[in-house]
């Protein structure tokens, strides 16, 4: 015969209540050492499952963000002169914008944070709830051109059209062909008003043209996120030519 917390546990399963079912000894252990009213008992049940799912939340979050190594702005040097200030930054990590669909473009020279302060961005909005991604132009130009062939790569773009924030790290790099460049386009027609994006470029907008061979599609894809956008311009030395590490 099951005991009653066996089923309390098999109850708990029942109702997918997996917080409170891996730990249940442990909050009956803890309310008779503290002789825990019913009304606390019950308070600490549903917070112990809420905080369980919040947790899993945030890992399910993380893991379609894909975010690259290192993106904790709370490790940024903010003594480095960038051309961000830290009240800037700090305004930015609120992440107020994003409610707004406002767009961030990061442009500068290489090694001066563009990707770092993308990445981290997008962590700050994972962790206060948003669906937010990071993906570079390689891999937004890969699922482009294999969305109709995978069901992998149509998948990926259906959960990044969900998306409420969208970041595109190095776009326009290197040149796109026209067809992934049409679908670019439409990606972005598509997120635009739908859900924020932050781009990170070392390319002028005038370049942009060049890298798509199409004037018009250049101006239509910055006409849209260029619309309701902050354009964060970063200057200085590079920092990882700066912090090199060498072999002796």
């Amino acid at each position: 015969m099951k005991t009653q917390t066996e089923n309390l546990c098999s109850l708990a399963k029942q109702l997918n209540l997996s917080g409170i079912g891996t730990i249940v000894d442990k909050l009956l252990m803890d309310a008779q050492q503290e002789q825990s009213s019913y009304l606390d008992f019950a308070l600490k049940l549903l917070n112990t499952e809420i905080e369980h799912r919040n947790s899993q939340n945030l890992l399910r979050r993380l893991k379609v963000a894909k975010l690259p190594a290192g993106n904790d702005l709370d490790n940024w040097q903010h003594n480095r002169q960038n051309g961000l200030s830290k009240q800037q930054l700090a305004q930015l990590r609120e992440c107020v914008w994003l409610d707004q669909n406002f767009n961030i473009i990061l442009m500068g020279p290489s090694g001066t944070g563009k990707t770092l302060i993308a990445a981290g961005l997008c962590l700050d909005a994972v962790k206060k709830g948003y669906k937010a991604m990071f993906r570079t132009m390689e891999q937004l130009n890969y699922i482009l051109k294999m969305k109709d062939i995978t069901k992998s790569a149509a998948n990926e773009l259906n959960t990044i059209l969900k998306a409420n924030l969208v970041v595109i790290d190095d776009i326009m790099m290197f040149p796109v062909e026209k067809k992934q460049a049409v679908a670019l386009f439409n990606l972005i027609n598509h997120l635009h008003q739908n859900a924020s994006m932050i781009v990170t470029t070392n390319k002028s907008p005038d370049e942009w043209a060049t890298m798509l061979d199409d004037e018009v599609l250049a101006t239509a894809i910055l006409d849209r996120i260029l619309y309701n956008c902050e354009i964060v311009k970063l200057s200085g030395k590079s920092f990882r030519i700066d912090n090199r590490k060498t072999i002796f």
